[in-house]
């Protein structure tokens, strides 16, 4: 009898770290046939979609577009209005994990995730006894600076977005920033609006809210106050370290804000 052949795979995000261990991989382990997916909510930032076209046209790979059965809106209606939150991430259970799990099946699979060997995280890791994880940053103790080294000397860089966000996800994403919620209202005005829509529209009267302790109208009035801040921060940051990158600095301001600890399916 055929020994059953192993499937190697490994989740984009539209993120830094996936991506650029795409890259690593095709480096150095041609001989790998793996196979690459994004798990789609359909609540993405355009820019996420463009550089993932970005990545299959400079490294010539397919990436396999998995979703969930049914979309956000009938998951938030299955939850009763209840808004995903740091404290229950039904988003990432029901259109991450999920889908990602229905399409390896019973097959015996390495997942290759992008943790580096300067984080102190495991990323996610599945309940499935036939997916097992594996670290290629951490083994080859590749840092932050050497990620970015890694994109720049493939040509395809940091997705747009890195700009006034640092993190891939849903443009609703609950573990956004203030100053990334006020650049949201700022780049794209249209889905600011349909962020603060779900914090309004629930049948009962309840209100939600993506931010503990303030709805996103609220938030918005003290845009200026928010923006002066972060630029002050940010000005701090190029002092202490006046040659890092920008996205560098970015990073370490707004981890300042909340240092919060992302789900790691979706912004690796």
């Amino acid at each position: 009898m055929n020994k059953k052949l192993v499937r190697h795979i490994l989740g984009l995000s539209g993120g830094k770290d996936s991506t650029a261990l795409a890259i690593f991989m095709r480096q150095n382990y041609p001989e790998l046939e793996i196979e690459y997916f994004f798990c789609d909510t359909h609540k993405e930032l355009q820019e996420t979609y463009d550089y993932l076209e970005r990545i299959k046209a400079r490294l010539g790979i397919k990436i396999n577009y998995l979703e969930a059965a049914r979309g956000f809106d009938h998951w938030l209606d299955v939850y009763g209005g209840f808004l995903p939150s740091p404290q229950m991430r039904w988003c990432t259970k029901q259109m991450k994990i999920i889908p990602l799990e229905k399409w390896v099946g019973d097959d015996e699979v390495i997942s290759y995730v992008a943790i580096r060997a300067d984080e102190q995280r495991d990323g996610y890791i599945s309940t499935k006894t036939t997916i097992t994880p594996e670290y290629p940053f951490k083994e080859h103790g590749l840092v932050k600076a050497d990620i970015l080294r890694i994109l720049e000397e493939s040509g395809i860089g940091l997705p747009d977005y890195y700009r006034w966000r640092s993190r891939s996800g849903c443009y609703f994403c609950f573990f956004q920033r203030k100053y990334e919620w006020v650049m949201l209202a700022q780049e794209h005005p249209d889905l600011f609006q349909k962020a603060v829509a779900y914090e309004q529209n629930h049948r009962d009267g309840r209100t939600y809210t993506w931010t503990q302790g303030e709805t996103l109208l609220e938030l918005i009035e003290r845009k200026e106050q928010i923006i002066t801040e972060h630029n002050k921060a940010m000005t701090r940051q190029a002092k202490e370290k006046p040659n890092q990158p920008l996205a560098n600095a970015l990073d370490k301001v707004l981890d300042d804000e909340d240092d919060t600890m992302p789900c790691l399916t979706c912004y690796l």
